[in-house]
């Protein structure tokens, strides 16, 4: 099987899907000639022109208000926000429209929207540019949320995304753009709401999400010979696949969610609930969550990596999970 990078993955999704439909247009800041910030729309300008990949003014709200009217009417736009700090400014076409409209017209007007956006940190770009939103998106009715944590995932999930008719925040994080990875040829999907097993394990449940995954795989090679850590990449927010976790967690007895987001509202304590009110018998410890600080990220790298678990991190909590009684 051929390994290709995460940002080639997600490019060669977009070109099936507008060369199976018509209907798919690209439209976000410099993504005509340039190809995008990161490379994700690479001669796409040039095969499929200015019709289809249209290029717009630094305004995300414009961006989401254009893709939303555009979705209305049965186009089907994947609409980028560079960085997701920036979706801020388009919220009200996201939160009240995007999520809202196919629910407020009784399923009249259906939403086919993608909006592909990249956050996290590790780049050294400081608070504005390196936060981890999805706990926003989670917890409003009516937008699926996907990261993918793979250049497999990234297409498969991306393919899926861009045939279904709800709007999907797709979240990726920019450390794996150019992490290689195997993807198959020929066509094949990642459905939305499946979680992976990515190491099967007894005595701790790891449930870790986007970069997360790859640090807590790091994490479980260190601790391979003295405790065996189940990861899980749960892959989809929403839809949710937490009986893939409760399966696991009734196995281990233990888990672990990791997430670089602030801990504090973040998505950690929503699987923390669901494993607490479907696997409670089954738990030999507290569920915990390693997560990043309640604070805004600072520029300096000692500073930034202090902010967001650690390999070195993981460990340390897998050890004194395992050791509680």
């Amino acid at each position: 099987m051929r390994e290709i990078r995460y940002v080639d993955a997600l490019n060669k999704a977009i070109r099936e899907e507008m060369i199976r439909d018509g209907n798919i247009f690209l439209i976000g800041e410099d993504i005509g000639p340039l190809g995008g910030t990161f490379g994700v729309y690479k001669d796409l300008f040039r095969e499929f022109g200015e019709k289809r990949v249209r290029q717009t003014p630094i305004s995300e709200s414009a961006i989401i208000g254009t893709a939303v009217g555009a979705a209305m009417t049965g186009l089907r736009p994947i609409a980028e926000i560079m960085y997701i700090d920036f979706i801020t400014t388009a919220m009200d076409q996201v939160i009240n429209q995007a999520a809202k409209l196919s629910f407020m017209s009784g399923g009249n007007v259906q939403m086919p929207l993608v909006i592909r956006t990249q956050q996290g940190p590790g780049t050294r770009e400081a608070a504005q540019h390196s936060q981890n939103l999805e706990a926003w998106f989670v917890h409003t009715p009516g937008l699926k949320v996907v990261m993918p944590s793979s250049p497999y995932d990234a297409k498969g999930l991306l393919k899926s995304s861009i045939r279904d008719n709800s709007p999907v925040i797709f979240i990726e994080h920019r450390l794996l753009y150019f992490k290689k990875g195997s993807v198959p040829e020929g066509e094949w999907l990642v459905p939305l709401g499946e979680a992976e097993v990515k190491k099967e394990g007894n005595d701790i449940t790891v449930v870790a999400t986007s970069l997360m995954v790859h640090q807590a795989l790091e994490a479980a090679e260190i601790l391979s010979k003295e405790i065996s850590v189940e990861v899980i990449d749960p892959r989809t927010l929403v839809p949710l696949d937490i009986e893939k976790v409760i399966a696991s967690v009734k196995k281990t007895g233990r888990i672990l969610i990791l997430h670089e987001a602030p801990v504090r509202g973040g998505i950690g304590a929503e699987f923390v609930r669901q494993v607490t009110e479907k696997a409670f018998d089954y738990l030999d410890s507290p569920p915990r969550v390693l997560g990043g600080l309640n604070t805004p990220i600072p520029f300096s790298p000692p500073l930034e990596n202090a902010c967001v678990p650690q390999v070195e991190d993981i460990v340390g909590m897998v050890k004194e999970i395992v050791k509680e009684k």
